[in-house]
């Protein structure tokens, strides 16, 4: 699975090759960034207090990321109920260097205000926790780098991947968690390595 995803962030930076003018954004402000980071990818987001942000704007932190989308009744808020039991479980000295964020399958209805009171409902509404919603082109495109697939089986419903995937601070995939309420132990380990390399 990682070199799928390897495979796949080079095949976009490939791509992104054609067009020099995003190219001299992109190596303008990602200087020292490896070809494997998700911070080369230049797609817009919005967080769940209406703010816009780039992937790039997360550099520095180590990223728990999943994918989910807030009207989900199933897996989703299990897979949220094992984003909040890896965070119940760093450590005081790290916790500082992480942030969680949930990425949105289903942007038309997950606005930034529904993100908000999303967050709300769970209590995550620490600076700690991220909530990310953008265009489905980007969804999409993010979705790839993940290795999460989602597919819409009603208005309301989808089929997706359940993965948490660790990015350490240069934006590279570290680990991926599998499947859900699984023993979160060696994401935990993941998370606190990659966490200490920043001291």
């Amino acid at each position: 699975m990682k070199k799928l995803i390897i495979g796949m962030i080079l095949l976009f930076s490939t791509l992104q090759s054609c067009n020099t003018k995003v190219d001299a954004q992109v190596s303008s402000k990602s200087k020292n960034i490896s070809e494997l980071s998700i911070y080369n990818l230049p797609s817009k987001w919005t967080n769940q207090n209406g703010q816009n942000i780039e992937m790039m704007d997360l550099k520095g932190k180590v990223l728990v990321m999943v994918m989910i989308y807030t009207s989900c009744k199933s897996a989703c808020p299990r897979l949220v109920a094992d984003m909040r039991n890896i965070e119940s479980r760093l450590s005081e000295n790290i916790k500082g260097k992480v942030k969680l964020v949930l990425v949105s399958i289903d942007p038309e209805v997950d606005t930034p205000e529904r993100l908000k009171a999303f967050s709300i409902e769970n209590k995550m509404e620490t600076d700690q926790w991220i909530f990310l919603r953008s265009t489905e082109e980007n969804t999409r495109e993010f979705a790839a780098v993940l290795a999460v697939n989602y597919k819409k089986i009603s208005p309301l419903d989808f089929s997706h991947s359940n993965i948490i995937s660790v990015f350490n601070a240069e934006g590279e995939l570290a680990y991926q968690q599998e499947g859900l309420g699984v023993n979160s132990d060696e994401t935990i380990q993941k998370i606190t390595e990659e966490a200490v390399k920043l001291n």
